[in-house]
């Protein structure tokens, strides 16, 4: 059976921030998602693919990962499959690659490869965020249709204070799903059960109700009671003595 839960492609650049991303790829796991990571050789600087496969049960994929995938290009198999394309963080050399049509690695192959809806979340000095540069490949890649979500403003780990954050990693996921809503998480085998038999107006013999349970104890509680003897009639000996009380 074709499993229908959405993908999403997380891309990982270089980037001080990329740390946040694994647990990004965790909620979004959680969340009824599942996960291809494709990690840069910058963001192997920072983070290790085992990171990701440990909380997203599936492969991650680098620049040295085997060029076939399902006996297709690795590149073209992941961008098909991908429901939306998420790079967080964006470095301002990933911006200015993929704005420049560049392909000089897995991550920005599959970015002009793709047809889903491309999301880039920045981070990086504010000083670079605001290089007119930058401004322009930014600008370019909205034009083509890119979405950008943040950088937030505050202290940087280089020690500047401005806009260059990594958005939040809940507001990502909430813009994720606003792209490609999520797949409805597994459900508790019990609760799967009680849904089901509500379907068919049935009571899941598994989750008693408060009405059998109240039910159950007076049927108990009527077995431990004493049974009552009936009461002997009288009026049978009473009626014998009567005579001979009189004739004496």
């Amino acid at each position: 059976m074709k499993n229908s839960a959405p993908t999403v492609l997380l891309g990982v650049t270089g980037s001080v921030a990329a740390f946040r991303t694994i647990d990004l790829a965790s909620q979004l796991t959680k969340g009824g998602y599942l996960v291809d990571v494709v990690l840069t050789s910058g963001a192997l600087q920072f983070v290790r693919p085992l990171s990701f496969e440990a909380v997203t049960h599936r492969s991650a994929y680098t620049d040295q990962s085997p060029g076939i995938l399902a006996g297709r290009a690795i590149h073209i198999a992941l961008a098909e499959r991908a429901g939306v394309v998420v790079v967080a963080p964006a470095t301002a050399d990933l911006i200015g690659r993929h704005a420049c049509g560049l392909a000089q690695d897995l991550l920005t192959t599959l970015l002009l490869a793709t047809e889903a809806p491309v999301l880039l979340a920045p981070a990086m000095n504010t000083r670079m965020w605001r290089h007119p540069a930058v401004r322009d490949n930014v600008a370019l890649l909205e034009r083509r249709g890119v979405r950008f979500v943040g950088p937030e403003a505050g202290l940087l780990s280089c020690g500047t204070e401005g806009p260059g954050r990594l958005w939040p990693v809940d507001q990502l996921y909430a813009k994720i799903e606003e792209l490609v809503p999520r797949a409805a998480p597994l459900l508790d085998s019990r609760e799967r059960e009680g849904k089901e038999l509500a379907a068919l107006g049935q009571r899941p013999s598994s989750l008693p109700q408060e009405g059998d349970k109240s039910k159950e104890r007076n049927e108990m509680a009527d077995k431990k009671k004493p049974v009552k003897k009936p009461a002997v009639r009288k009026t049978e000996k009473s009626s014998k003595k009567g005579p001979a009380a009189k004739k004496k």
